[in-house]
């Protein structure tokens, strides 16, 4: 748990060993109910490197002062992103052109 918004992170040690490694942050949205989109990457012991690119957003309630997660949604591949982002982009667009008329 954590109090700060600046201080949730989805990097992950184990044994000394960081499993998810958070690459970046974005946070969408601020204050009781926050939404932050992470990208990271996962360590693959096979290959003792680290895996692909990735991506969740996740969701904190703050209760009693402290973050909690509420919810996430794995984004499980750059071409999942890609998709979520046209979709965006064509409502996004749609809904602006309806707004002019």
């Amino acid at each position: 748990m954590s109090e700060a918004i600046d201080d949730l992170t989805v990097t992950y040690e184990e044994n000394g060993q960081t499993l998810i490694k958070e690459l970046d942050k974005v946070i969408l949205s601020k204050g009781a109910w926050t939404t932050i989109i992470f990208r990271y990457q996962e360590w693959r012991p096979q290959t003792s490197n680290y895996g692909p690119d990735k991506y969740v957003i996740r969701r904190y309630k703050k209760v009693g002062g402290e973050y909690r997660p509420q919810s996430k949604f794995n984004i499980s591949s750059a071409d999942q992103a890609r998709k979520i982002i046209e979709a965006l982009q064509t409502w996004i667009s749609e809904s602006e052109e309806h707004k002019e008329k």
